[in-house]
């Protein structure tokens, strides 16, 4: 592999990294304040790219159509916590993975119902469109480019809300100790709502953010939820920064790791072998280095402070 094309993989899985850290944000907030486990949060994350396909569509720019799809995305998510997550608060984790699970079932079906099965294709806007030359003979995509400081000035908006807002005083509170909170007098439901709720938004933030690179289709938050996961236990439960950190990490590995390992096991093996097995491999890495860290820290890189 070249130079340039190892800064290309390095670069996309920034990029990667950055869409997964949107996800997963919300996802380590609503774990680690409400210990709560919701499956489903790879489906709001969906939603989120079908609104702003569809509103996109219907307004003739991708621009209003992102700035739609968040207030909708928001609106979806604060919805699923009335109607079925606010039920399960109290119930035990296996509980709220079936739950969640049923909801994933029901919103897969619902999508294709209301948009079929095809996949969706997004054009980048016009004003995202070409590339950004790094370096002699290397073009890198505005679009990507756009998504990663988009992603990183989300990032510093977010930690700013949680480390220096009221607000955000409080959910880090939940984080550390839920039961206390709640004895102070603190609306821990209200709370609840408007943790989920951002969570949601951000989800469906990274789902429009990633129609125009991706294919939109039922079923796209199914891999985005497992790595979340992976990121969240990485960077350790209830940490906006540890989330930022470990999705970098991930994105990155499981980028590189995907791209250069065919090209390491070509010097053990055969070409074809060495293809399946730098595949087989490449799989495995993300989860390699999460057992690796957690072996090193078993709360994660940067646990939410208890107490």
């Amino acid at each position: 592999m070249t130079a340039q094309l190892l800064l290309v993989q390095a670069l996309n899985g920034l990029q990667f990294g950055v869409l997964l850290f949107l996800v997963a944000a919300g996802l380590t907030l609503v774990f680690g304040v409400m210990d709560f486990i919701n499956l489903a949060h790879g489906v709001q994350y969906m939603l989120g790219a079908y609104l702003g396909a569809s509103l996109a569509a219907a307004t003739g720019s991708f621009w209003l159509g992102l700035l739609l799809a968040l207030p909708a995305a928001l609106a979806c998510g604060l919805a699923l916590e009335w109607l079925v997550f606010r039920h399960l608060y109290d119930r035990d984790h296996l509980a709220q993975v079936l739950a969640t699970f049923g909801v994933i079932l029901f919103l897969n079906e619902a999508v294709k119902v209301i948009w079929g099965s095809a996949p969706l294709q997004v054009p980048i806007p016009d004003a995202l469109q070409g590339g950004i030359a790094l370096m002699p003979g290397l073009v890198y995509p505005v679009y990507r480019v756009a998504i990663l400081a988009a992603g990183l000035a989300t990032a510093a908006l977010l930690w700013l809300l949680v480390e220096r807002t009221r607000a955000g005083a409080l959910v880090r509170a939940g984080a550390s100790n839920r039961p206390m909170l709640a004895a102070m007098g603190v609306d821990t439901g209200r709370l609840f709502m408007l943790v989920f709720g951002c969570g949601a938004m951000l989800a469906g933030f990274a789902g429009v953010m990633a129609a125009p690179i991706l294919s939109v289709d039922p079923g796209m938050g199914d891999t985005v939820l497992i790595l979340a996961f992976v990121v969240i236990v990485i960077g350790g439960i209830g940490s906006v920064r540890g989330a930022f950190v470990a999705a970098l990490l991930v994105g990155v590995i499981e980028t590189l790791g995907r791209s250069l390992l065919p090209d390491v096991m070509r010097l053990f093996l055969a070409p074809s072998p060495a293809r399946q097995a730098g595949a087989a491999l490449g799989s495995m890495l993300v989860y390699i280095a999460m057992a690796l860290i957690l072996a090193v820290r078993p709360r994660g890189l940067f646990p939410a402070r208890a107490g």
